[in-house]
């Protein structure tokens, strides 16, 4: 484990094997003649034929047969006497399932829930914030998304401005977006380190361990972003060349299974980098050091950890759902379009009350959200060291755990 940065539990050689137990027993009784004092003109008794005496079964047979009984004290079988893992934190220092990973994202949200709202909310704010000046700004005329909504064949006008709005407004989220989500997975990551360890943490010594690798962690969610989009697009992009060609039936199919297979290398890609930011922030890599970290820990888990993720995308998006179910009924209705456009799907009038409504929904489900995907590929990166580099035994050192104290000569005991 020597080449394992961060958290890596120090490298130990094997303990020393137990002394050899037993010894010679003695071979002469204590009662009885000699030998040579014994009578001849006895016949000696007969001997009782073999049968399993009250004390002791006999001796099993040679080849097959049933292992021999634990000592006394020991494990058993299948170390049902095993003591369990210890938990300073919200985890259990052991390889964790998928019910623990999500739970312990869940308690740390409860354990430092002043800490993480703050955090949450505070960021959840500045993104909507700037949706909604954005939104409110460029679309609030939206005549031209009406126009491509009902007419069969739009202006040139009414196409750009439809389309300007749209993408001044949609540059605007995602700027505000790739900034806030930045911040926020940064410092729930070192709050969940920290309760993993069951230490508290408060928002300045958040702040203070995660403002170092902001810039480092905004380049690594760039660089993973572009290289899904890039495998994506590549995949259309054979039958885009062909449609543009002239071969547009040709270019369809093409660029469909292009398309599925981009697709499927982008999601690929993305399970194998997902681990990357907590290897950043918590490992203090750098932005290539962090993406061949991610690619190591997931290596030979890939489905597992694809399945995680997938599980905890759903349950994010059914969350925000449905917290955000309430606002999209009721910013139509109080913005005077009624409950027509919202039974119909219609495109409503773009007002204040309109994106404030919308806005406050979307800050709760962020607020909700945002701890839950942090916590859980904050820990299942740190199940992935526990799996591969025993990382448990370094942080029952860390949170002080009797019998996991380092010696003076940078042992642990029994090392």
């Amino acid at each position: 484990m020597s080449d394992s940065p961060g958290w890596a539990s120090p490298g130990s050689s094997p303990s020393d094997p137990p002394p050899a137990s037993g010894g010679s027993t003695s071979g002469g009784g204590t009662s009885g003649q000699p030998a040579d004092k014994v009578p001849t003109d006895r016949t000696p008794p007969r001997q009782p034929p073999a049968s399993w005496s009250p004390q002791q079964p006999p001796a099993a047979p040679q080849g097959w047969g049933a292992p021999p009984p634990p000592p006394p004290g020991g494990p058993g079988w299948g170390n049902w006497n095993q003591p369990p893992a210890a938990k300073p934190g919200v985890i259990p220092l052991r390889p964790l399932g998928v019910g623990e990973i999500l739970d312990g994202a869940v308690s740390t949200a409860r354990a430092h829930w002043r800490t993480v709202l703050a955090i949450s909310l505070a960021v959840a704010i500045m993104i909507q914030l700037a949706s909604t000046v954005a939104t409110g700004v460029w679309m609030r005329d939206n005549s031209g998304l009406q126009a491509l909504e009902t007419k069969a064949e739009p202006t040139r006008d009414e196409l750009l401005d439809a389309f300007s709005g749209t993408f001044s407004a949609l540059g605007v989220e995602l700027l505000a977006s790739l900034i806030g989500t930045v911040i926020a997975t940064a410092m729930l990551t070192v709050v969940v380190s920290r309760a993993v360890l069951g230490r508290p943490v408060s928002i300045g010594e958040a702040w203070r361990d995660s403002r170092p690798q902001l810039a480092r962690l905004l380049g690594l969610t760039l660089l993973v972003g572009l290289i899904v989009t890039a495998a994506v697009t590549l995949g259309f992009l054979p039958g885009i060349l062909l449609g543009a060609a002239g071969s547009e039936l040709a270019g369809i199919g093409i660029g469909l299974l292009g398309g599925i297979a981009g697709t499927v290398a982008a999601v690929w890609l993305w399970v194998r980098y997902c681990l990357s930011a907590p290897a950043l922030m918590l490992e203090r890599q750098g932005v290539l050091a962090s993406l061949r970290r991610s690619a190591k820990l997931v290596r030979n888990s890939w489905w597992r950890i694809f399945g995680i993720q997938l599980l905890t995308v759903v349950l994010v998006s059914m969350i925000g759902m449905i917290i955000q179910l309430p606002a999209s009924f009721l910013a139509p209705v109080l913005s005077g379009d009624g409950i027509e456009s919202f039974m119909t799907g219609g495109i409503a009038d773009i007002t204040w009350t309109y994106l404030i409504v919308i806005g406050i929904g979307a800050v709760l489900a962020s607020t909700v959200t945002l701890p839950l995907s942090a916590g859980v590929t904050a820990l299942l990166y740190m199940d992935q060291r526990i799996r591969r580099e025993a990382l448990d035994l370094e942080l029952a050192r860390a949170a002080g755990i009797p019998g996991h104290e380092r010696h003076t000569d940078g042992t642990t005991p029994g090392n």
